[in-house]
């Protein structure tokens, strides 16, 4: 499912535009990302958590070459499915 697929079903669902659609849809989406940044944690409960974590620094192997290379450390964005959805899912 595409973004676009996504603002049409929430259109039809809601009984609204697909423009309102969209900015309802993209105001959830930055505010997902502020919370994320500012906070490190977003739970919506029955749906999952999304948590902000840091990877440390790695060795890894170019698969080409073999040769050694250094990963760096990053934060990576993780989400943890809830019941309900866990259940919808099976």
């Amino acid at each position: 499912m595409t973004k676009a697929d996504l603002v049409g079903k929430i259109a039809d669902k809601a009984g609204l535009t697909k423009a309102n659609a969209e900015r309802a849809l993209n105001a959830f989406l930055d505010e997902v990302e502020k919370t994320l940044v500012d906070d490190g944690k977003l739970t919506l409960t029955g749906f999952g958590t999304f948590s902000v974590e840091q990877r440390q620094a790695r060795t890894g192997r170019n698969p080409r070459t073999g040769a050694e290379i250094k990963i760096p450390a990053t934060k990576v964005v993780k989400f943890r499915p809830g019941k309900i959805l866990k259940d919808s899912v099976k």
